[in-house]
Protein backbone atom coordinates (compact mmCIF):
# COMPACT_ATOMS: atom_id res chain seq x y z
CA UNK A 1 0.00 0.00 0.00
CA UNK A 2 2.82 2.37 0.82
CA UNK A 3 4.36 1.66 -2.61
CA UNK A 4 1.10 2.45 -4.38
CA UNK A 5 0.65 5.62 -2.37
CA UNK A 6 4.08 6.85 -3.47
CA UNK A 7 3.46 6.35 -7.18
CA UNK A 8 1.30 9.51 -7.58
CA UNK A 9 3.95 11.49 -5.73
CA UNK A 10 6.66 10.19 -8.05
CA UNK A 11 4.56 11.12 -11.09
CA UNK A 12 4.02 14.59 -9.61
CA UNK A 13 7.75 15.13 -9.16
CA UNK A 14 8.45 13.98 -12.73
CA UNK A 15 5.82 16.32 -14.09
CA UNK A 16 7.22 19.19 -12.06
CA UNK A 17 10.73 18.51 -13.34
CA UNK A 18 9.41 18.43 -16.92
CA UNK A 19 7.66 21.78 -16.45
CA UNK A 20 10.76 23.38 -14.97
CA UNK A 21 12.92 21.96 -17.75
CA UNK A 22 10.55 23.22 -20.45
CA UNK A 23 10.41 26.65 -18.85
CA UNK A 24 14.18 26.88 -18.60
CA UNK A 25 14.46 25.72 -22.21
CA UNK A 26 12.06 28.47 -23.27
CA UNK A 27 14.10 31.06 -21.43
CA UNK A 28 17.28 29.73 -23.01
CA UNK A 29 15.69 29.86 -26.45
CA UNK A 30 14.56 33.44 -25.86
CA UNK A 31 18.08 34.33 -24.80
CA UNK A 32 19.48 32.58 -27.85
CA UNK A 33 17.11 34.56 -30.08
CA UNK A 34 18.49 37.86 -28.81
CA UNK A 35 22.03 36.49 -28.95
CA UNK A 36 21.54 35.28 -32.53
CA UNK A 37 20.52 38.64 -33.95
CA UNK A 38 23.09 40.45 -31.83
CA UNK A 39 25.79 38.24 -33.33
CA UNK A 40 24.51 39.09 -36.80
CA UNK A 41 24.86 42.78 -35.97
CA UNK A 42 28.38 42.09 -34.75
CA UNK A 43 29.17 40.02 -37.85
CA UNK A 44 30.16 37.13 -35.59
CA UNK A 45 30.07 33.98 -37.73
CA UNK A 46 31.75 31.68 -35.14
CA UNK A 47 29.30 32.83 -32.47
CA UNK A 48 26.36 32.10 -34.76
CA UNK A 49 27.73 28.64 -35.55
CA UNK A 50 28.10 27.94 -31.82
CA UNK A 51 24.46 28.88 -31.20
CA UNK A 52 23.27 26.63 -34.00
CA UNK A 53 25.42 23.78 -32.72
CA UNK A 54 23.58 24.09 -29.39
CA UNK A 55 20.28 23.68 -31.22
CA UNK A 56 19.21 27.17 -32.27
CA UNK A 57 17.33 27.34 -35.58
CA UNK A 58 19.25 29.56 -38.05
CA UNK A 59 16.00 30.13 -39.99
CA UNK A 60 14.45 32.09 -37.13
CA UNK A 61 12.97 35.44 -38.18
CA UNK A 62 13.00 38.66 -36.19
CA UNK A 63 10.04 40.85 -35.28
CA UNK A 64 10.23 42.58 -38.67
CA UNK A 65 10.07 39.34 -40.59
CA UNK A 66 13.75 39.29 -41.53
CA UNK A 67 15.54 35.96 -41.57
CA UNK A 68 19.00 35.88 -40.10
CA UNK A 69 20.48 35.66 -43.58
CA UNK A 70 18.53 38.52 -45.16
CA UNK A 71 19.24 40.63 -42.10
CA UNK A 72 22.97 39.88 -42.39
CA UNK A 73 22.97 41.22 -45.96
CA UNK A 74 21.04 44.33 -45.02
CA UNK A 75 23.51 45.09 -42.24
CA UNK A 76 26.54 44.36 -44.46
CA UNK A 77 27.47 41.58 -42.02
CA UNK A 78 29.03 39.48 -44.75
CA UNK A 79 31.07 37.17 -42.52
CA UNK A 80 27.87 36.31 -40.71
CA UNK A 81 26.11 35.81 -44.05
CA UNK A 82 28.84 33.45 -45.28
CA UNK A 83 28.72 31.54 -42.00
CA UNK A 84 24.95 31.10 -42.29
CA UNK A 85 25.21 30.01 -45.92
CA UNK A 86 27.75 27.36 -44.92
CA UNK A 87 25.45 25.88 -42.26
CA UNK A 88 23.60 22.83 -43.69
CA UNK A 89 20.48 23.68 -41.66
CA UNK A 90 20.11 27.16 -43.20
CA UNK A 91 17.31 27.45 -45.76
CA UNK A 92 18.97 29.67 -48.38
CA UNK A 93 15.67 30.20 -50.21
CA UNK A 94 13.69 31.41 -47.21
CA UNK A 95 12.39 34.92 -48.03
CA UNK A 96 11.77 37.73 -45.59
CA UNK A 97 8.30 39.15 -45.01
CA UNK A 98 8.63 41.30 -48.15
CA UNK A 99 9.42 38.37 -50.40
CA UNK A 100 13.14 39.11 -50.69
CA UNK A 101 15.41 36.07 -50.78
CA UNK A 102 19.06 35.92 -49.71
CA UNK A 103 20.14 35.76 -53.37
CA UNK A 104 18.17 38.92 -54.12
CA UNK A 105 19.96 40.60 -51.20
CA UNK A 106 23.35 39.41 -52.46
CA UNK A 107 22.46 40.71 -55.93
CA UNK A 108 21.55 44.23 -54.87
CA UNK A 109 24.54 44.40 -52.55
CA UNK A 110 26.93 43.33 -55.31
CA UNK A 111 28.25 40.40 -53.27
CA UNK A 112 29.28 38.15 -56.14
CA UNK A 113 31.19 35.60 -54.07
CA UNK A 114 28.30 35.20 -51.65
CA UNK A 115 25.91 34.88 -54.59
CA UNK A 116 28.09 32.06 -55.91
CA UNK A 117 27.97 30.39 -52.50
CA UNK A 118 24.18 30.69 -52.43
CA UNK A 119 23.82 29.26 -55.93
CA UNK A 120 26.10 26.39 -54.93
CA UNK A 121 23.54 25.67 -52.20
CA UNK A 122 20.76 25.63 -54.82
CA UNK A 123 19.43 29.13 -54.23
CA UNK A 124 16.63 29.97 -56.66
CA UNK A 125 17.89 32.09 -59.55
CA UNK A 126 14.39 32.24 -61.05
CA UNK A 127 11.25 32.83 -59.02
CA UNK A 128 7.77 34.32 -59.30
CA UNK A 129 7.63 38.12 -59.23
CA UNK A 130 10.75 40.13 -58.46
CA UNK A 131 13.92 38.18 -59.14
CA UNK A 132 17.61 38.40 -58.28
CA UNK A 133 18.22 39.73 -61.81
CA UNK A 134 15.83 42.67 -61.21
CA UNK A 135 17.82 43.49 -58.09
CA UNK A 136 21.23 43.03 -59.71
CA UNK A 137 20.63 45.53 -62.53
CA UNK A 138 19.20 48.12 -60.14
CA UNK A 139 22.39 48.50 -58.11
CA UNK A 140 25.04 50.35 -60.13
CA UNK A 141 28.59 49.95 -58.89
CA UNK A 142 31.93 51.62 -59.48
CA UNK A 143 33.87 48.36 -59.45
CA UNK A 144 31.73 46.55 -62.03
CA UNK A 145 30.26 44.10 -59.53
CA UNK A 146 26.80 44.76 -60.97
CA UNK A 147 27.91 43.45 -64.37
CA UNK A 148 29.63 40.46 -62.76
CA UNK A 149 26.43 39.72 -60.86
CA UNK A 150 24.28 39.98 -63.98
CA UNK A 151 26.69 37.72 -65.87
CA UNK A 152 26.66 35.19 -63.01
CA UNK A 153 22.88 35.03 -62.90
CA UNK A 154 22.57 34.72 -66.67
CA UNK A 155 25.20 31.98 -66.62
CA UNK A 156 22.91 30.10 -64.25
CA UNK A 157 19.93 30.50 -66.57
CA UNK A 158 18.24 33.57 -65.09
CA UNK A 159 15.23 34.44 -67.26
CA UNK A 160 16.31 37.68 -68.89
CA UNK A 161 12.80 39.04 -69.47
CA UNK A 162 11.39 38.03 -66.09
CA UNK A 163 8.26 40.00 -65.24
CA UNK A 164 7.65 41.54 -61.81
CA UNK A 165 4.09 41.53 -60.39
CA UNK A 166 3.30 44.55 -62.61
CA UNK A 167 5.18 43.25 -65.64
CA UNK A 168 8.40 45.24 -65.16
CA UNK A 169 11.46 43.52 -66.63
CA UNK A 170 15.12 43.70 -65.57
CA UNK A 171 15.85 45.80 -68.67
CA UNK A 172 13.30 48.39 -67.56
CA UNK A 173 14.88 48.55 -64.11
CA UNK A 174 18.36 48.87 -65.62
CA UNK A 175 17.14 51.64 -67.93
CA UNK A 176 16.05 53.77 -64.97
CA UNK A 177 18.37 52.73 -62.16
CA UNK A 178 21.33 50.77 -63.50
CA UNK A 179 24.37 51.62 -65.56
CA UNK A 180 24.40 51.94 -69.33
CA UNK A 181 26.76 48.96 -69.33
CA UNK A 182 24.10 46.87 -67.59
CA UNK A 183 21.56 47.95 -70.22
CA UNK A 184 23.99 47.05 -73.01
CA UNK A 185 24.75 43.65 -71.45
CA UNK A 186 21.07 42.76 -71.17
CA UNK A 187 20.42 43.80 -74.77
CA UNK A 188 23.47 41.84 -75.94
CA UNK A 189 22.22 38.75 -74.12
CA UNK A 190 18.79 38.98 -75.73
CA UNK A 191 16.56 41.17 -73.54
CA UNK A 192 13.55 42.47 -75.46
CA UNK A 193 13.43 46.32 -75.44
CA UNK A 194 9.91 46.34 -76.91
CA UNK A 195 8.21 44.67 -73.95
CA UNK A 196 5.72 46.75 -71.95
CA UNK A 197 4.66 46.42 -68.35
CA UNK A 198 1.06 46.63 -67.12
CA UNK A 199 1.22 50.43 -67.30
CA UNK A 200 2.16 50.21 -70.98
CA UNK A 201 5.73 51.38 -70.33
CA UNK A 202 8.83 50.14 -72.13
CA UNK A 203 12.48 50.37 -71.13
CA UNK A 204 12.66 53.63 -73.13
CA UNK A 205 9.90 55.07 -70.95
CA UNK A 206 11.77 54.12 -67.79
CA UNK A 207 14.93 55.81 -69.07
CA UNK A 208 12.89 58.87 -70.11
CA UNK A 209 11.44 59.28 -66.64
CA UNK A 210 14.96 59.31 -65.24
CA UNK A 211 16.11 61.91 -67.81
CA UNK A 212 18.75 59.50 -69.07
CA UNK A 213 19.06 60.78 -72.63
CA UNK A 214 22.05 58.63 -73.52
CA UNK A 215 20.27 55.45 -72.43
CA UNK A 216 17.12 56.51 -74.30
CA UNK A 217 19.07 56.97 -77.53
CA UNK A 218 20.96 53.72 -77.09
CA UNK A 219 17.75 51.76 -76.46
CA UNK A 220 16.16 53.41 -79.49
CA UNK A 221 19.08 52.28 -81.63
CA UNK A 222 18.70 48.77 -80.17
CA UNK A 223 15.12 48.62 -81.37
CA UNK A 224 13.22 49.94 -78.38
CA UNK A 225 12.07 53.29 -79.80
CA UNK A 226 8.44 52.24 -79.83
CA UNK A 227 7.85 53.38 -76.26
CA UNK A 228 4.52 53.20 -74.47
CA UNK A 229 4.19 56.99 -74.16
CA UNK A 230 4.53 60.00 -76.42
CA UNK A 231 7.19 61.37 -74.11
CA UNK A 232 9.34 58.32 -74.73
CA UNK A 233 8.96 58.58 -78.47
CA UNK A 234 9.92 62.24 -78.38
CA UNK A 235 12.96 61.50 -76.24
CA UNK A 236 14.07 58.74 -78.57
CA UNK A 237 14.02 61.26 -81.40
CA UNK A 238 16.35 63.54 -79.46
CA UNK A 239 13.85 65.70 -77.62
CA UNK A 240 15.67 65.18 -74.30
CA UNK A 241 18.35 67.74 -73.58
CA UNK A 242 21.54 65.67 -73.78
CA UNK A 243 23.44 68.31 -71.83
CA UNK A 244 21.23 67.92 -68.79
CA UNK A 245 23.07 65.84 -66.19
CA UNK A 246 21.32 62.59 -65.36
CA UNK A 247 20.24 62.13 -61.78
CA UNK A 248 22.19 59.56 -59.81
CA UNK A 249 20.61 56.12 -60.14
CA UNK A 250 18.91 54.67 -57.09
CA UNK A 251 20.13 51.48 -55.49
CA UNK A 252 17.05 49.99 -53.87
CA UNK A 253 14.26 48.03 -55.53
CA UNK A 254 10.63 48.30 -54.39
CA UNK A 255 8.13 45.46 -54.13
CA UNK A 256 5.46 47.85 -55.41
CA UNK A 257 7.28 50.18 -57.84
CA UNK A 258 6.15 53.77 -57.85
CA UNK A 259 7.55 56.10 -60.48
CA UNK A 260 5.75 59.47 -60.14
CA UNK A 261 6.58 61.86 -62.97
CA UNK A 262 9.50 64.12 -62.16
CA UNK A 263 10.65 62.13 -59.13
CA UNK A 264 13.72 59.93 -59.07
CA UNK A 265 13.64 58.41 -55.62
CA UNK A 266 12.61 54.80 -55.69
CA UNK A 267 10.22 53.53 -53.03
CA UNK A 268 12.20 51.06 -50.96
CA UNK A 269 11.19 48.34 -48.56
CA UNK A 270 14.27 48.88 -46.44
Amino acid sequence: MLFHKKKPLVRYHKALVAIVFAASGGLAQAGSYDDFFTRIIRDDAPGIAALVKRGFDPNTVNERGETGLTQAFKLDSYRAAKGLIDLPSTNVNLPNSKGETPLMMAAIKGQVDLAKALIARDADVNREGWTPLHYAVSAPSEDGSDLKMVALLLQHHAYIDAASPNGTTPLMMAAQYGTRSAVELLIKEGADPKLKNQQGLTAVDFATRADRAEVVRWLAQAGGAAGGTKAAAGSAAGAVDATKPAAAPGVHVPQQPAFPQGKRKIQSNW
